[in-house]
């Protein structure tokens, strides 16, 4: 053999990871794994009984990795065969219907139920969650916006990707990016690398976001009832809320005079 022949590139090994569907029945979880292994779209709609097993193989960053799909049902008869199927897993694709706002608030309650089957041990922060809102073509019936999805699933370190299993859009993006931080998972010792796709907010700030978004008027909006006061570090004043949003300053004195009213 001579001596400067160039050294043959090992290949790097491959990876073998467990990955889950969750989500409210109807929401398109097995449509969005059969556009992408199968690349097809099934119109008519099929429940899932209890779980659908796959396997697959793709190659990601040149690295081959085996796929096992658990895509299981969403339909609460089915809890009892499903809660068997939650530990050891890398990755969860967590899917919503942007056009049934349930199926989104739903996925808290996913979370939950996943968290209670893994028991106390389990560590969720060392799985990667990829949120898709799903069946974005249906634009005319939509009543889950992409902020509200994104501010979601962003807040708590989540993947996040709008996704059509009919038209495919979306599809091959979401995967590449969720086997692509699967990959860094494992390399990195089994736990999840600092997300830099997040927005920065923490859950609590979300929450209050959302509360905003969704406040009735401005006594909501401050998460107050009409009449509250609060005391005032500049003034020693008690502060109290006038209807429009502006603060009614009342003091020792029993003057009061308005700040900030149109």
């Amino acid at each position: 053999m001579e001596a400067n022949a160039p050294k043959r590139k090992e290949a790097r090994k491959s990876l073998r990871i467990k990955v889950i569907s969750m989500g409210n029945a109807e929401v398109g979880k097995s449509c969005i794994i059969k556009r992408y292994c199968e690349k097809r779209f099934v119109p008519k709609y099929l429940a899932t009984i209890g779980i659908d097993y796959g396997v697959t193989k793709v190659q990601v960053r040149d690295r081959e990795i085996k796929v096992n799909i658990f895509d299981m049902a969403g339909h609460p008869f089915f809890y009892e065969v499903r809660n068997e199927f939650y530990k050891d897993t890398q990755g969860v694709i967590l899917v919503y219907d942007v056009g049934q706002k349930e199926s989104f608030d739903a996925l808290d309650a996913w979370l939950a139920e996943m968290k209670q089957e893994l028991g106390p041990h389990g560590n969720m922060d060392n799985i990667v969650f990829v949120v898709c809102a799903n069946k974005i073509d249906c634009t005319k019936h939509r009543s889950v916006d992409e902020s509200e999805g994104r501010l979601w699933a962003e807040s708590r370190g989540f993947l996040y990707f709008e996704t059509s299993a009919q038209t495919g859009e979306g599809i091959n993006e979401m995967f590449q990016t969720f086997y692509s931080a699967i990959i860094d998972l494992c390399d990195n010792g089994g736990k999840r690398p600092p997300s830099s796709m997040g927005v920065g907010f923490t859950k609590e700030q979300a929450d209050a976001i959302r509360r905003i978004r969704n406040s009735k008027d401005s006594w909501d909006m401050l998460g107050v009832k009409p009449g509250a006061t609060r005391p005032s570090s500049s003034t020693g004043r008690d502060q109290q809320l006038c209807g429009a949003g502006c603060a009614v300053i009342t003091g020792t004195d029993g003057l009061t005079t308005l700040s900030g009213c149109p």
